[in-house]
């Protein structure tokens, strides 16, 4: 669970623990060792500096995508910022917001008000897209939220990683509900499908859960071999990619059924967020690889040039697939 031998130090938080990194296949930990240092590493609870302001406007600003593109957001975890890409590429930007301490999960609303799990601060923070400051989203007594996901009513859902919970904020704002579930032990990624159902990386247990949008009783999605899942995506055909981070990959569910398949990655290292864009791209956030990895549609595999990444771990791009 810990990051590898003589991790890179961070200079502003030396002593800070991080997201946990997987054991490699045949070192796998005792599961009672792994549940108790999952809880005692996984990010940060030491309060650190945090970063200075952002110099991006909200997510909805600036030039519109064209061509197909689309931004793309990265949450820099060791630096305590989001970046904004812009379409097409370009220099990258921070997001205007402050006091963040190990941004983790995002997601983006239809208006373009992105959504960050604060995760030091136990909290998420909301940017809106068409500017403005940024607001505290109103919860209660999270610890370590990380996955965030939206579903079609506005519905904000959270994966309050240290309660072992997923709980939803009604847009309506009638107050936060706890998803029903059973057995959750830190719930990580998120995602939901087109019919609204609800998918929980239960990083722990080594497995992905469905939630029915109609309240029917939780399922395990069959999979094999995972080893500490964390992010979650649906691709644009209903494929369910899943960031299999302590085998170094991400693996493909076929929405149709049939059999597991492992993404044609390289050189992974503990990859975290997934996101697609709109030309049906996969961007994963190769956490211990401080890069984000493109595997365009068409085949192949490129670094997406972002100088300076520490740790990058959600993703989002406004196209309706936003994942982490």
């Amino acid at each position: 669970m810990s990051r590898p031998a003589s991790p890179r130090a961070i200079p502003s938080v030396p002593s800070a623990p991080s997201i946990p990194s997987a054991p490699k296949q045949g070192r796998r930990q005792p599961r009672w060792r792994l549940a108790a240092t999952a809880a005692a590493l996984l990010l940060c609870a030491a309060p650190v500096a945090s970063a200075a302001p952002g110099t991006a406007p909200g997510p909805a600003e600036g030039n519109p995508p064209v061509h197909g593109a689309a931004p793309l957001y990265i949450s820099d975890y060791s630096d305590n910022t989001v970046l904004r890409l812009p379409p097409g590429g370009g220099a990258p930007v921070m997001v205007a917001v402050t006091g963040l301490i190990r941004p983790t999960g995002m997601a983006l609303a239809p208006s373009g008000d992105l959504y960050i799990s604060d995760t030091g601060n136990n909290r998420v923070v909301r940017v809106p897209g068409g500017g403005g400051p940024q607001t505290v989203v109103p919860t209660t007594d999270l610890s370590r939220p990380i996955g965030l996901a939206l579903n079609a009513d506005g519905d904000l859902f959270i994966a309050d990683s240290f309660n072992d919970r997923v709980v939803k904020v009604p847009a309506d704002g009638s107050g936060q509900v706890t998803v029903p579930t059973t057995g959750l032990l830190h719930p990580n990624g998120l995602a939901l499908d087109k019919a609204g159902n609800l998918f929980v990386a239960d990083f722990v247990n080594d497995r992905v859960v469905k939630v029915p949008a109609d309240g029917g009783p939780q399922t395990t999605v069959p999979t094999t071999g995972l080893s500490q899942p964390t992010g979650l995506a649906f691709g644009r055909g209903g494929d369910l990619f899943i960031s299999d981070s302590g085998n170094d990959r991400v693996v493909r569910l076929p929405a149709g059924g049939g059999p597991q398949r492992t993404v044609p990655a390289t050189g992974l290292n503990s990859p975290y967020g997934l996101a697609f864009d709109p030309a049906g791209a996969l961007y994963i956030a190769d956490f211990n690889n401080d890069r984000v990895v493109k595997l365009p549609m068409r085949g192949g595999q490129r670094t997406v040039p972002v100088a300076g990444l520490r740790t990058p771990a959600g993703l989002a791009i406004p196209s309706g697939r936003a994942g982490y």
